[in-house]
């Protein structure tokens, strides 16, 4: 058994594609080895900001030999009237590599068994260049030179060993060898590998942790360390931290932590704008008291070792006091005006070119937030406070702070809300408008914000989509698909069972033309798309999904839970037959369509009368109301009877008035059956 390294070296890639890259080539290396049959015991990948490499461990001296039977053509047309082959049999036995002598008949068929021999493993991996390097896709490329080649950054070295034989393929002009790069500026550059399994001893040595875990986990331990001897606190497992310390650790080949200070002066900027300019402009993490008071340090990588480390430490100072200064600047100079100052600048503000300004966005949102609020029963007061909250909630985008960091618009409107003495919960709603700003970010709390929140997403929505800037394929440059994430996230979280439809008509017939030309039909399945997705990215089966989400209503509150409730059942022991007795009601309820009314006296046999005793009573209205879980409850006990039902009827009688008779009895159950969804989609396991 043998070991295969695969290095490419590049110019420094963006720290946000590093990881991405990293899981990307083991999968397309995953791939050619299944196309090529060819085994290996472990695959370890390895990534730094300059290099994207695995290591193959045991792989095999060849691919797998294959035998595969290959059908000809039928008997009659693989002999003639003399019994011998034509033309057509002997083209077949050519192009799988045999003859006709090797030919079976059976089944009306010429068959044929194809024997591939297995490939040397150094024959095969010559062409990992071509069927993996080359394709590999990013979100980002450059070109360099005069060629048309793409790559996330230009390939700078390549290197390919199988044990201390070097594969020889190429990139461009850049051909494959031993010789890997060390760190740029603590060692010499160029590193001889004598052998693939020594890839990862060999970096070490020149100053580089090529294994991207323990880079990682080095970066952690030398922070908490820091920390820990002066006893700060440092929260390193929240998303916003985790997130950093993926891209500190995609920046960084032999990383060294070190701890810096800025003057407690600035401790009366509020804490997110100190925090802003230390995590996204610095890439520095923030410590607390134990109290959870920010203190006035901070903490950072160099990509290097400690040798003068104190000029390191004082640049990063020196460059954080610049941003600091600018923060306390603005943050003064934003308070000499008023909310209804930034609101006459915001009535300028373009929103988009083709639907209007952010003023006028914010007075339908202020509409749509208005029928929420009725829909929801709000009080009187809540009223006021989301009418209010809905006329300010963009002022802080003309804001000094938010200009300079843009990151903080909604913290800073907040923020200022409060000190020009607006309520809390109108201030709150300045925040949580925004909510959840990421797929699995924290969605609004407050009812007002949370109002706020969907309404000002839907506005976002409707408009686009009248102005026919829809998302297509995976292009959605205006993050639609998140605000339709966000608005069924937001209603998922509150309960709040929202028909969106009637309340989109009602909302465009008393709005502009920017908003008329909506086809809701598309908004309600682009929305309730999103409700598929959650479901499905939470592990869901697909045929459930498909199930709950075959409705024309546009509660998707209701959906999702019809889909959450079938998920629950679908491992019960009863649920196949319970599934397959209300789909054989569907497929024969659907059939007519006439009178709903029963007839008792028409009954012919028992089991229809016990089953219209068990339907008879059933409120669909109120079954709705108390959620998809009361429906499937009522359904499931409903198995029996419908089982016994078409053991002795058959509805499709020559009797026409019992046959009607019997087709409204199935249509009143059927209607229950509705509320759950299409059951005939699910996979009966």
């Amino acid at each position: 058994m043998s070991t295969f390294l695969l290095e490419i070296g590049l110019e420094e890639m963006p720290a946000h594609l590093v990881s991405s890259s990293e899981a990307q080539l083991i999968a397309r290396v995953q791939t050619f080895l299944a196309d090529h049959r060819l085994s290996v015991g472990e695959i370890k990948p390895y990534s730094t900001p300059r290099r994207l490499a695995v290591q193959l461990i045991q792989v095999a001296s060849q691919s797998e030999s294959l035998s595969e039977e290959k059908r000809g053509p039928s008997i009659d047309r693989a002999k003639d009237d003399n019994g011998d082959w034509t033309k057509a049999a002997q083209g077949f036995a050519r192009g799988q590599g045999g003859t006709p002598e090797d030919f079976e008949e059976r089944d009306g068929y010429i068959w044929l068994t194809k024997q591939t021999a297995g490939e040397d493993a150094a024959v095969i991996l010559k062409k990992i260049g071509d069927e993996v390097v080359s394709q590999m896709k990013f979100s980002t490329y450059m070109k360099w030179a005069d060629n048309n080649f793409l790559y996330v950054r230009p390939i700078r070295w390549l290197v390919a060993l199988l044990d201390s034989e070097v594969i020889d393929f190429n990139i461009l002009d850049v051909s494959t060898g031993r010789i890997t790069r060390g760190h740029r500026f603590l060692s010499n550059e160029n590193v001889e590998l004598a052998n693939a399994d020594v890839y990862e001893k060999t970096l070490q040595t020149a100053s580089v942790m090529v294994n991207a875990d323990e880079r990682k986990a080095q970066i952690r331990q030398q922070l908490e360390t820091i920390a820990s001897e002066h006893d700060w606190v440092l929260q390193l497992d929240t998303s916003a931290a985790q997130d950093l310390l993926e891209e500190v650790n995609n920046i960084v080949e032999w990383p060294t932590a070190f701890s810096g200070s800025f003057d407690d002066k600035y401790l009366q900027i509020p804490d997110a704008v100190l925090i802003t300019s230390m995590r996204e402009h610095q890439r520095f993490f923030f410590v607390t008291d134990h109290k959870g008071k920010l203190l006035p340090h901070f903490l950072s990588v160099r990509n290097g070792n400690d040798q003068h480390l104190d000029n390191v430490i004082a640049g990063n100072e020196k460059v954080l006091v610049a941003r600091l200064e600018d923060a306390e600047f603005f943050y003064h100079e934003d308070q000499n005006k008023t909310i209804a100052d930034y609101m006459g600048k915001v009535k300028k503000l373009v929103f988009h070119e083709k639907i209007g300004t952010v003023y006028e966005h914010m007075q339908r949102v202020s509409q749509l937030s208005e029928y929420l609020a009725e829909h929801l029963a709000f009080t009187s007061e809540q009223k006021l406070d989301l009418a209010r909250a809905a006329d300010i909630y963009k002022f802080d985008l003309m804001t000094g702070m938010v200009g300079e960091f843009d990151e903080l618009q909604g913290v800073m409107g907040e923020h200022y809300a409060k000190l020009f003495g607006e309520k809390d919960d109108v201030a709150k709603a300045m925040s949580e408008h925004y909510m959840p700003t990421s797929a699995n970010g924290e969605v609004a709390q407050s009812d007002i914000g949370a109002v706020l929140a969907i309404a000002d997403k839907l506005d976002s929505i409707v408009t686009f989509f009248s102005a026919g800037l829809i998302p297509s394929g995976s292009n959605d440059p205006y993050g639609l698909r998140r605000a339709a994430t966000g608005i069924v996230r937001t209603l998922q979280d509150k309960k709040w069972h929202v028909t969106l439809t009637p309340l989109l008509e009602n909302f465009v017939s008393h709005t502009s033309d920017v908003t008329n030309q909506a086809d809701l039909s598309a908004i309600h399945m682009f929305i309730l798309d999103r409700v598929r997705k959650i479901a499905i990215d939470s592990g869901i089966r697909q045929d459930l999904v498909a199930a709950g989400t075959h409705t024309t209503t546009s509660d998707v509150v209701a959906v999702a839970d019809r889909i959450q409730v079938l998920s629950q059942h679908a491992e019960d022991d009863n649920f196949r037959d319970v599934i397959e007795a209300l789909t054989r009601v569907s497929r024969l309820a659907v059939k007519q369509v006439m009178n709903d009314a029963v007839d008792e006296t028409l009954f012919e046999n028992t089991a229809e009368k016990i089953l219209y005793e068990a339907t008879q009573n059933i409120d669909v209205s109120a079954l709705v109301l108390q959620g998809a879980e009361a429906i499937y409850e009522v359904l499931a006990k409903l198995q029996k009877p419908i089982a016994n039902y078409f053991d002795v009827t058959m509805v499709n009688t020559e009797q026409v008035v019992v046959k009607n008779n019997r087709y409204a009895q199935l249509n009143m159950i059927n209607r229950v059956i509705n509320e759950l969804g299409d059951l005939s989609l699910i996979v009966i396991k």
